[in-house]
């Protein structure tokens, strides 16, 4: 199973954070359309991303909800059929929400940035610090994140407890 040490935050200004990302980044990957379909489950979460970059991916996922950092174990499962596979769980499981984002990756070594600008929310950065898993890794993550946290600028106050399929549930769009 993968794993990431995960943090989200509000951007005020999308334009300021893109020129601090270009200038720390290794790598740009490229500006991802994305449809994230959530399932009703019994525990974790699950959802069926499409993607403009990706395509089909199927993401069974743990995570708390925290304001700072927290650590996600998942698996990212190649979907061939995506509206099929979407119908299909829909009818099983029952949709819980659907997040539209329009996603801006860069890559600082294995830590991707992600501009966003999230349907019905408004604009967030988030950062994922991709690893395998080992907890004798997450220090050295946690310690990335935080360094790029500072780099970029976000502010305590920031930071986001909760996913944006949380905010949506939540109705906490008219405060982005």
């Amino acid at each position: 199973m993968s794993a990431n040490l995960e943090i989200k935050a509000r951007c005020a200004d999308l334009a300021a954070l893109r020129r601090r990302a270009e200038a720390l980044a290794t790598e740009y990957l490229g500006v991802d359309r994305q449809v994230d379909t959530y399932f009703r489950t019994a525990s974790g979460r699950l959802k069926l991303r499409e993607s403009s970059l990706s395509g089909g991916q199927l993401v069974p996922y743990r995570r708390a909800d925290a304001a700072g950092p927290r650590r996600s174990d998942y698996q990212v499962i190649p979907v061939p059929d995506p509206a099929g596979t979407r119908e299909l769980l829909a009818e099983l499981l029952g949709v819980h929400r659907v997040v539209r984002k329009e996603r801006e990756i860069f890559l600082y070594q294995n830590v991707r940035i992600h501009l966003d600008r999230v349907e019905g929310l408004g604009t967030f950065m988030e950062l994922e610090a991709v690893f395998d898993g080992a907890p004798e890794a997450e220090p050295e993550q946690q310690a990335k994140v935080d360094w790029l946290l500072g780099e970029l600028g976000v502010k305590p106050d920031d930071l986001v407890p909760i996913s944006y399929e949380g905010l949506l549930a939540a109705g906490d769009g008219a405060s982005a």
